[in-house]
């Protein structure tokens, strides 16, 4: 069977009014088409599936199955570092020079505050687990059951 589709998730949702016309359901069509190698008409690597959530980091949004939450620059840029390694070790200054453009203590600090949100962020979804692998990196750990 080829995997292929001839309409955008949006047309999908148009044509077929019983679907819930939201933008949750839009980004959650393209990931999954992206994760089963679907062709779609939204090549935006930019949505990532994390658990019941989606990034978006054009837009730099976390949304939900009930919201949708506007994150800071930096939060956007961690979060998307953390899902490019799901599931691996992110090492910590990967990212301090990937986002905060240096190594040092006061940017290492920052980074923890940032990891805390982001911890409160998907605290809703007990498959997913952020855990700091000590004086390393983070780990974002996806399909934990609890």
């Amino acid at each position: 069977m080829q995997k292929e589709i001839n309409k955008s998730p949006q047309m999908i949702i148009e044509q077929n009014p019983d679907y819930l016309h939201s933008e949750y359901l839009i980004l959650k069509i393209n990931a999954l088409l992206k994760n089963e190698g679907i062709n779609s008409h939204e090549k935006d690597p930019a949505i990532f599936p994390i658990g019941k959530y989606l990034l978006d980091t054009h837009r730099q949004v976390l949304i939900g199955p009930n919201s949708i939450r506007k994150l800071t620059s930096r939060e956007n840029d961690l979060l998307r570092l953390l899902c490019e390694c799901k599931n691996n070790l992110l090492l910590r200054e990967l990212a301090l020079r990937n986002i905060w453009g240096a190594v040092n203590y006061h940017n290492a600090r920052s980074m923890d505050v940032y990891i805390t949100k982001i911890r409160k962020y998907l605290k809703e979804d007990s498959s997913l687990e952020l855990i700091n692998m000590h004086g390393k990196g983070f780990r974002l750990i996806t399909g934990v059951s609890i």
